[in-house]
Parts: structure tokens; C-alpha cells; sequence
């Protein structure tokens, strides 16, 4: 084949090798409009993992860029004047002046042609005198202005400036500075035996409070230096043309168009918070490479084994990217972490990207674990500490053994559930009046209390304790049992009226409910204080009240489901005002019983509850006397877009409990004791809702 690769950068000059090994008869340029020596950036880094792909697929550069790397097995977390190191992560860095250098050599050992000063004005000439066009060339890529991959570029994170230091650190090492304007942070490590990398980011706001978008190139070095003097110990940093940037987030709807394929950062971007650009880049080019060997390296075979390489990469891109996204997104807000504790916001920092756990990091390094653990379950004099799921925790009065709860459906399962070892059972929603119920068989709290007061009786026995969640379905009320379907509405000789907050339907088909007049309020708070004094007598540990999924309580919470104007509608005041309203109600029927507020804190639908809105209703439900707030998020509408996946609401918890200053419970598909202690030492919740199997006596499988 004729193949023409534009940019001699990692992966251009990587996938001339590897095409000139499979067939030395492949006629391979690569074009690179800057000289050989010219490089940006400072050192790249390189797992463990993808040094292993490297030695299978070219052993000679393998060894060459090996000879020459640094290497380290530790994170140090520089954080209100204390150093934390966890070891064993096993990365090795290379200048990249270093790696295109041995790169290029051996492009020149097998027969690549390397073309550099040279533009390239028309690529699709170029393309059309190819078999193939390979676009390897970056963030900028002339390739995808020519030809539509269907691609969008914009900003992710925040600003960042890339410099080199002359101090060579012995781990990677993240610094953070709590300046009156907001966090700043470096992401340094080492390269080489003398300069490591030095990248400092911080939020929009925070650089403009600063004044650094007016700075000079000497006077940013100057401010970083002041800010990080403790880190660099007396050592300078190295600026190569270094100016503040944003960090381009690429993504494309398709990597090919007839016979031109796009390569590493042309093709994707994950931000450098996650340390994968040069990774992700190089191995495009080995599963490319391999994709030809396995369809015949030849130009029929270019089509297959374009899709072939854009099937294989295309989902190992995309959980990077989330994972970099979720990562920049940390780095955005790290400054709402300022006041956990050292210990926790080391275990916060290191778990940020959900791809390392609690017990991922007691494999590599327990002495780091066991610290955390420790200060977790009290500090003092004490050398080890329970698994944070099993510490207590104190809820005002109330304490629950450990901090795991698992749901029930009813009374019966209520009794069951406690045996398998969880800190407090919660059953499902509890309707606090008959036509608060959601379907047919939901239990209502109203009267006789008697089935719950032996449920709760047997949880104790069984060392749980118990709650209850009391609410009204509101809109999405009067439908048939969850095992017909969901949503889908009882005929109209079975159906109840309904309420909400507006004359809205929940969804296609649903009952037009009725807006609530002041008698429906009163009406409704009664039953809300009722329900709780009725809880109370039966013994419950704790209340839970419903303000989530499009409830009738979320209903208010909601533009998309209040259009009211009177003073329960409007602003986000006047939209809280009846939840907080049977808040205080229930409140007072507790009898000193911690109440938690479940609250759906996005509506995850177009010009619905945003997370902004949501961090600040949970902070109006604790001011108002709410114990924990139980985070649950969408379902407010039919329409909503929800993103579902293991551990979804965990972010969303973290912001509320950071932002809002409140305890917060958190489910979402958590399934593991390990996912439940790393959500826990990492502060991002205080109490963990498992989905556990059981066995058939009941236990926890």
C-alpha cells in the first residue's frame, strides 16, 4: 500500500513502524510540518499496561524507550501543608523530545520516509494519491476541516499552564494551594534524571481572580514559583513559550471517511488529568496495525480494516473519556473538598475517576489504607480501623451500627432484610393517605400500625434499625402494579383522584391530576403529620421523607411540573415552600427521630432542575432541619434523559454534601462492599444503600 501520515508525532511515527514490519513493501510517509526537534510539552507518562503492548508490537523501540525512563510506584498529595504518599501505581515517563527522537530513528531503520517543513495546503490531493491517508495530526487536524467526520471540539476543564521544573520529584506529585481566590493545583512528575513536568490548572473564575490572564510569561512563572515555593524546594520552573490554555475536548462521530482514518488526538482527546493522551495515541496505531495484518495489508483490504480498528478502539476510547471527563471535572471543583480532612481528601483525589477503589488501593499500598481507615473510624491513638461501612454513625440521638441500608418492599421484608447484617432497613415508598398511594398494593401508614410495629420489632432483634419513607405519588399515582409495567394507569373504575402541584400529567396516557387548592394543602400536611406520629408508634429509628421521582412533593420542587403563581410556585422560594412546610410538620411529629429528606436533585430534562438548583434545595432542607439527605435524581418527568450506570448518583452526592454542607445517603446501582467503602472514605456520601442479593433465610448473599 501507499500510505501517507500526516504528523510525525507518537502515533504517526508508531504506525509507520509497525505498517513497515508487517510488509516491508508498504510504501509509508509521514509529512510533519515542524523541524525534527521541535516538540511542545514536556514529558509524557506511560503505564504498565501499555508498556506491555509497546514490547509486543516493536521490541527494539521498547528497549530503547525503556533504557532511558523514570520511573516511579507512588502518588504524593501535597494538602494544607502535609505529604501523603500511596504506592504501588506502577508509571514510567520519557521526555517527548526523547521518545519522537528514538521514534523517528527507527522509522529510518526500516524504510519510513520522513518528510518535516512540510504543509500540507491540500489534503484531499494528498489522500487521492494515496491507498490510504492516515491523520495523525493532532488536537488541530487540517484532516478533519477537509472532510465531515461529524466532529465537535470544545473546552473541558479548567485553564492550565504546562511547564518543565529542574527539581526531579520521586513520585507523581499533586499540589494544591487554597488561595483567596479559589484552588490552584500542579500535576508534576519526573521524565528524566533532570527535569520533571509541572502543570498547573485551576478554574476560569479562580485564573481571572488572580489576574493571570493579563500576566506576562515571566510574570505566570513567577506567581507559580510564589505559590509553590514548598513543592519546589528552592527549584525553578522551566517555561517553553508556556501560556495558559484550555484543554480541547475532540470527539468525532466517525474516525473514517473513504480512504482516510483519523489517529490519537485528531481523532479523540482525554484530558491530561488522567495522563493518557500519548497512551490512547500509540495504541490507535497498534490495534490500526494489527486491524491490516488481520485483513491482508493490502488496499482491498482498507475498508474492513478501517471498521475493524474503529470497532476495537471506539469503546476503549470512550470509557477513557469518561473517565478524563469525570476526572477534569474533579479538577473544576476540587476547591469544594478544601475542608475535608487530609486524609479524606487524599482518598477523594486518588478515586476521583471510579477506576481505583478502597480495595483496589489496599492491595497496593494497605499502610496507606489502613491510615485512612483509621482516621476514618475516630484517628487518636488508633493504629487500625474497621472498613468505613461498618463504622457507626450518629444521626442526632440516633446511631446506626453501620452505615449500609438495604430497601424493602413491605413489612414482611422489612424483618427479613435486617437479619443480613445491614445498619437500617428502609422500605418503600409508605403512601401517607389512600390516595397518595402510587398502585393498588402500596402499603398506606393511616391507622392500624400493628404489621409494622412486629416488623420493627424483629429488625431490632435482628441488630438493625428501622425506617420508614412516607410520601404521596401525586401525579404518578393510580397506576397498575410495577410487574404490568411502569407508569401505566389503573381503568377509570379502579382509579383515585389525583394531585400535584399544576393540571400537568406525568406522562402519555396518564390522569390529568388536579392543582392543589389551600383545603388540598391542609389536607395533605395533615396527612404527612399524621403518617409520621403514626411512625413513631410503631417504633420506627428513623423518617424518611419523599421528595423525589415526580412524587407529589417533587412536583412542587420542579418547573417542569409546577406552573403555578401563587406563592407555592415561581421562584425556587416559592417552589420549596410546601416541601419545607411538611418538612417542619413531620419534623414535629418525629418525636427527636432524625428525619432525611429523599430529594431527586436534577430533573436530567431540558430546562428542568438543574444540579445547581437541586445543591441548593438540599441546602434549604437542611437548614430546615433535615438529618441526611437522601440523593436520588430524575423521573420527575416522562421525558427525562437519564444517564444510568454503576454508581450514577455518587457524583451527584459528592456535590450535595460538599456544596450543601449536609450528610448525604446515596444508592444508584451500588452493589459491592467495596464500592460502598471507597464512596465512604472518600467523603463523598455517609450512608450507602446497597442493592444486596439475599439468600433464602433472608440473609445478605
Amino acid at each position: 500500500m501507499k500510505v501517507s501520515v500526516l504528523g510525525a508525532g507518537p502515533s504517526g511515527l508508531y504506525l509507520g513502524i509497525l505498517l513497515k514490519k508487517a510488509r516491508a513493501g508498504h510504501e509509508v510517509t509521514v509529512l510533519e510540518r515542524n523541524p525534527p526537534d521541535a516538540t511542545f510539552g514536556w514529558g509524557v507518562v506511560l503505564s504498565e499496561e501499555t508498556l506491555g503492548a509497546l514490547r509486543d508490537a516493536d521490541y527494539p523501540s521498547f528497549l530503547e524507550i525503556t533504557d532511558t525512563f523514570a520511573r516511579w510506584d507512588a502518588i504524593d498529595i501535597s494538602y494544607r501543608g502535609e505529604l501523603r504518599r500511596c504506592r504501588g501505581h506502577g508509571f514510567s515517563a520519557i521526555a517527548r523530545k526523547r521518545l519522537l527522537n528514538i521514534l523517528q530513528r527507527r522509522c529510518a531503520e526500516l524504510g519510513v520516509e520522513l518528510r518535516f517543513g512540510v504543509e500540507v495546503a491540500d489534503p484531499a490531493a494528498l489522500a487521492a494519491e494515496s491507498d490510504l491517508l492516515v491523520a495523525a495530526d493532532g488536537v488541530h487536524s487540517i484532516a478533519r476541516r477537509t472532510w465531515d467526520f461529524g466532529s465537535t471540539v470544545r473546552p473541558q476543564g479548567g485553564k492550565y499552564i504546562w511547564y518543565g521544573t529542574d527539581r526531579v520529584f520521586d513520585a507523581f506529585r499533586f499540589a494544591f494551594a487554597d488561595t483567596e481566590h479559589g484552588m490552584i493545583q500542579v500535576h508534576a512528575y519526573p521524565f528524566d534524571e533532570h527535569t520533571s513536568t509541572f502543570i498547573v490548572e485551576t478554574p476560569a473564575d479562580t485564573w481571572q481572580a488572580a489576574g493571570l490572564p493579563e500576566a506576562s510569561e515571566r510574570e505566570s512563572v513567577e506567581f507559580c514559583e510564589r505559590l509553590f515555593a514548598a513543592d519546589l524546594a528552592g527549584h525553578r520552573l522551566l517555561s517553553n513559550k508556556s501560556v495558559w490554555l484550555d484543554f480541547p475536548l475532540v470527539r468525532n462521530r466517525s474516525w473514517q471517511a473513504k480512504n482516510v482514518v483519523l489517529l490519537g488526538d485528531a481523532a479523540h482527546t482525554a484530558h491530561f488529568t488522567i495522563g493518557s493522551g500519548t497512551k490512547l495515541a500509540m495504541e490507535d496505531a497498534i490495534a490500526l496495525a494489527n486491524a491490516f495484518v488481520r485483513h491482508g495489508n493490502t488496499p482491498a483490504a482498507i475498508q474492513p480494516a478501517l471498521a475493524d480498528y474503529e470497532q476495537e478502539r471506539r469503546p476503549v476510547v470512550d470509557r477513557f473519556q469518561q473517565a478524563a471527563a469525570d476526572s477534569a471535572d474533579y479538577f473544576t471543583r476540587v476547591g469544594r473538598h478544601a475542608r475535608l480532612d487530609p486524609p479524606q481528601f487524599a482518598m477523594n483525589l486518588l478515586t476521583r475517576s471510579g477506576r481505583i477503589s478502597h480495595g483496589n488501593l489496599a492491595q497496593r499500598d494497605p499502610d496507606f489504607v489502613r491510615a485512612v481507615d483509621a482516621w476514618f473510624a475516630g484517628g487518636g491513638a488508633r493504629l487500625f480501623g474497621p472498613p468505613p461501612m461498618l463504622v457507626p454513625l450518629r444521626l442526632g440521638d440516633t446511631v446506626l451500627p453501620n452505615r449500609v441500608v438495604c430497601t424493602a418492599a413491605g413489612p414482611e421484608e422489612l424483618a427479613e432484610r435486617a437479619r443480613g447484617g445491614v445498619g437500617l432497613v428502609l422500605p418503600e415508598l409508605v403512601a401517607v393517605c389512600a390516595d397518595g398511594r402510587t398502585a393498588p398494593d402500596c402499603p398506606v401508614l393511616d391507622g392500624d400500625t400493628t404489621a409494622w410495629e412486629a416488623a420493627v420489632g424483629r429488625a431490632h432483634e435482628a441488630g438493625a434499625l428501622a425506617g420508614i419513607r412516607l410520601g404521596h405519588a401525586g401525579r404518578r399515582g393510580a397506576v397498575r402494579q410495577a410487574r404490568f409495567g411502569v407508569d401505566l394507569p389503573l381503568p377509570a373504575d379502579q382509579a383515585w383522584p389525583l394531585l400535584s402541584a399544576s393540571a400537568l400529567p406525568y406522562g402519555p396516557g396518564s390522569a390529568t391530576p388536579k392543582a392543589m387548592d389551600a383545603e388540598d394543602t391542609a389536607r395533605v400536611r395533615d396527612a404527612f403529620a399524621g403518617a409520621a406520629a403514626a411512625a413513631v408508634r410503631a417504633g420506627f429509628d428513623l423518617l424518611e421523607l419523599d421528595c423525589a421521582h415526580g412524587g407529589l412533593l417533587a412536583s412542587f420542587l420542579s418547573p417542569l411540573a409546577n406552573h403555578r403563581t401563587d406563592g407555592y410556585g415561581g421562584s425556587v422560594e416559592g417552589r420549596l415552600r410546601l416541601p419545607l412546610e411538611v418538612l417542619a410538620d413531620v419534623r414535629a411529629a418525629a418525636d427527636g427521630r432524625p428525619v432525611v429528606v429523599r430529594l431527586s436533585v436534577t430533573d436530567w430534562a431540558p430546562r428542568g432542575l438543574s444540579l445547581d438548583e437541586g445543591v441548593e434545595l438540599a441546602r434549604a432542607m437542611a437548614r430546615a432541619g433535615a438529618t441526611l439527605i437522601h440523593v436520588e435524581a430524575g423521573q420527575t418527568v416522562a421525558e427525562s434523559r437519564p444517564v444510568y450506570r454503576r454508581g450514577f448518583l455518587t457524583a451527584f452526592a459528592d456535590r450535595v454534601r460538599s456544596e450543601a454542607e449536609v450528610a448525604t445517603m446515596v444508592g444508584g446501582h451500588l452493589t459491592t462492599t467495596d464500592e460502598a467503602n471507597t464512596v465512604l472514605a472518600a467523603g463523598r456520601a455517609d450512608v450507602c444503600v446497597l442493592e444486596l442479593s439475599t439468600t433464602s433465610n433472608g440473609e445478605a448473599a
